[in-house]
């Protein structure tokens, strides 16, 4: 017979995030902040995944922190929406499962864990934990995401595989990320050592089903995403947008814009588009659809800009034309930038993806002079200056400064 708790658990209150990892695909973003502090929308993703779990009924936050962990410090503190919050780092990154045994002293009983670098709907945190019963329960998702996420394989609601990278696209169920687990998922993982440089949480649970534990599956088709590559913040801030999960209060049916905000009378929001706090929309400029202008950012007179993501304290100089643009925080963009869009081939990490609807990325505190042309698929490394009238192809590292 299966191994099962010695009693029945009530949903658990405690909640361990893990945001330890740097997110190398998301490059030259991640240079200077981890993955889960990237912008979704005007938020960090990290914030939207806190928000699920608060809304969710979760009172005891535990974050696992590791790459640039300041950044989530700094930015949270002690707590967070009157929920206090207790950080456990992860020194080296070593995998999921070794992250999750850093805060094996933070929640006594079961808890649920999430990955802080995804967006969450709360009724799947909800639901994980309503059903939480056995050793291990997690959120199951039916799509062809299975050969990216890892498969899944069920009897009944009984989780009796997962496959890490399946071998072809025949897997219809994947793991989305969102568990609930008793203390012996600690136990399981001091068994288990670290192979190849990695100790992942998939192994655990593949230990804990070896071992006769049960493992149980709740499917879910409510809102999942993740991001891992810098376009996937575009597809996160439309979908946000559409779904209006955004902190800025509606001035119409699908326009979002702070109170501290400053839209001048003579430019023009055309929806879904967030304006954030303190943020400038100078006049005559067009922002949107699918705008998310971040908080302290200023966008030029006569600019247009479809399809964007600008991140905090960055400013967008007049006249600027730019499509499926991810701009990071602290830029100052000259004149007349053009950034046409997509589609582009774009090379991460040696890797080549083929026509991606890219405009391009700037990444933190770039200085680009006026006049210039991101070509499709452009990657603008932090701290770099480009000059005026450069046109950018490819990527320029960071710090590097470009010149006609």
């Amino acid at each position: 017979m299966p191994h099962t708790p010695s009693s029945s658990a009530s949903r658990p209150h405690s909640a361990i995030v893990l945001a330890a990892g740097e997110g190398i695909r998301l490059r030259p973003l991640t240079a200077n902040r981890p993955k889960p502090m990237l912008p979704a929308g005007t938020r960090p993703i990290l914030e939207h995944v806190l928000n699920a779990l608060i809304d969710a009924g979760v009172d005891d936050i535990h974050l696992v922190v590791g790459y640039q962990a300041n950044r989530v410090r700094s930015h949270f503190g002690p707590t967070y929406r009157d929920v206090p919050i207790t950080y456990h780092t992860q020194d080296n990154q070593l995998g999921s499962g070794h992250a999750l045994l850093q805060a094996r002293d933070g929640p006594d009983g079961s808890f649920l864990l999430v990955n802080g670098d995804q967006i969450i709907d709360h009724r799947i945190v909800e639901a994980v934990g309503d059903a939480h019963e056995t050793a291990g329960t997690l959120a199951v998702v039916e799509g062809p995401e299975a050969v990216d996420y890892g498969a899944v394989h069920l009897d009944g609601d009984e989780v009796t595989e997962l496959i890490e990278q399946p071998a072809s696209g025949d897997f219809r169920l994947f793991n989305a990320g969102v568990y609930a687990f008793t203390q012996q998922i600690f136990e399981t993982l001091d068994t288990l050592s670290v192979e190849r440089g990695e100790l992942p949480l998939t192994a655990a649970i593949q230990q804990l089903i070896g071992d006769r534990y049960d493992i149980r599956a709740v499917r879910t088709d409510h809102f999942w995403m993740d991001a891992t590559h810098p376009w996937d913040l575009l597809s996160l801030s439309r979908e946000l947008l559409t779904r209006g999960w955004v902190d800025a209060p509606a001035v119409d049916s699908d326009i979002y814009v702070d109170d501290a905000a400053h839209v001048h009378p003579e430019a023009t929001l055309v929806g879904p588009v967030v304006v954030d706090s303190d943020a400038v929309i100078e006049p005559g400029a067009v922002v949107g659809p699918y705008a998310a202008i971040g908080a302290s950012s200023t966008i030029g007179s006569g600019s247009v800009l479809r399809d964007v993501v600008i991140d905090t304290d960055t400013t967008i100089g007049p006249n600027t034309t730019a499509i499926e643009l991810v701009a990071g925080q602290g830029c100052v963009i000259g004149a007349g930038l053009t950034a046409g869009g997509g589609p582009a081939d774009v090379v991460l990490d040696d890797q080549v993806y083929s026509d991606v609807d890219l405009g391009g990325v700037i990444a933190d505190r770039v200085d680009v002079g006026g006049g210039a042309t991101l070509e499709p698929g452009a990657l603008i490394g932090p701290e770099a200056t480009v000059g005026t009238g450069v046109v950018v192809r490819g990527r320029i590292d960071a710090g590097s400064e470009v010149v006609r």
